[in-house]
């Protein structure tokens, strides 16, 4: 019997040396809230997708039609934190790092276009390119958007500001077909390709690795810690390297992002 009552104390022991220590973490992360809510700190881990393209503005005389365009899947990851700088928590500065993905396939009916294709024995040939075109873009980055934030009330907030991204992983490729291409200038040699006979691109490695762009948004209040988020991207520059030369026009990544956030 003693054994019995012995063994019973023992985890009644450790049953209350554990729930002690489950109240003194969550002690301690009470408190660390109760911190930041004293110095105006607020923290939100936010989810969403990304809907748009890349693309020059205006579009150029060479892209005579947009055929197709199909948005891949493109989610996004984000924690933030917001510093309000005013007692009634109306404006403040949102800094926040987000794992970002921009992706779309487009087609499009082009003239003299800048190209460089892979020729059948595998070497890269440049010209001006007449026909169609299917591109595949896809980026993933690592994002930082510095954000001037504004409470309207309870439950709407907007914010505006850059972002600055780096290129971790990117393709940008696709093919050509029922056109010509006309090498090294439009008075050059036609390489045609018509039916099934259709060339590819690559200039994945041209991508730009840093870039950045301007930023709003806004916020909706559904729960007590649960917020419906928009917020729209826009690049400001070329997505390739300076001296890349062969697409003789600027494209720039503008998405929309929509999503959820948990505010802590």
């Amino acid at each position: 019997m003693k054994k019995y009552i012995m063994a019973c104390l023992l985890a009644l022991g450790t049953g209350i040396g554990t729930a002690t220590a489950q109240d003194n973490d969550a002690s301690k992360e009470h408190k660390g809230l109760l911190w930041s809510a004293v110095h105006g700190l607020e923290y939100e881990f936010k989810a969403g997708v990304n809907f748009g393209g890349t693309s020059p503005l205006p579009l150029p005389e060479e892209i005579r039609s947009i055929d197709s365009y199909k948005p891949g899947l493109a989610i996004t990851i984000e924690g933030n934190v917001t510093k309000w700088i005013d007692k009634n928590k109306e404006w403040g500065v949102s800094l926040g790092l987000r794992l970002d993905s921009k992706s779309m396939n487009t087609e499009a009916t082009v003239k003299n276009y800048g190209m460089e294709i892979i020729n059948n024995i595998g070497r890269p040939t440049g010209g001006l390119w007449t026909g169609g075109v299917k591109t595949k873009v896809k980026m993933s980055l690592l994002t930082v958007p510095v954000l001037a934030t504004c409470q309207i009330n309870d439950r709407w907030r907007v914010s505006a500001g850059p972002y600055f991204s780096y290129l971790m992983d990117g393709d940008f490729s696709g093919n050509v077909y029922e056109g010509h291409l006309r090498t090294p200038d439009a008075t050059g040699e036609s390489i045609s390709f018509t039916g099934e006979s259709i060339a590819t691109y690559d200039f994945s490695n041209e991508l730009r690795h840093f870039q950045w762009g301007l930023q709003v948004g806004g916020s909706w209040k559904a729960y007590r810690h649960l917020n419906i988020h928009a917020d729209l991207t826009w690049g400001m520059n070329d997505i390739f390297n300076k001296d890349f030369k062969t697409v003789t026009f600027a494209m720039y990544p503008i998405y929309l992002n929509i999503g959820f956030g948990y505010k802590f």
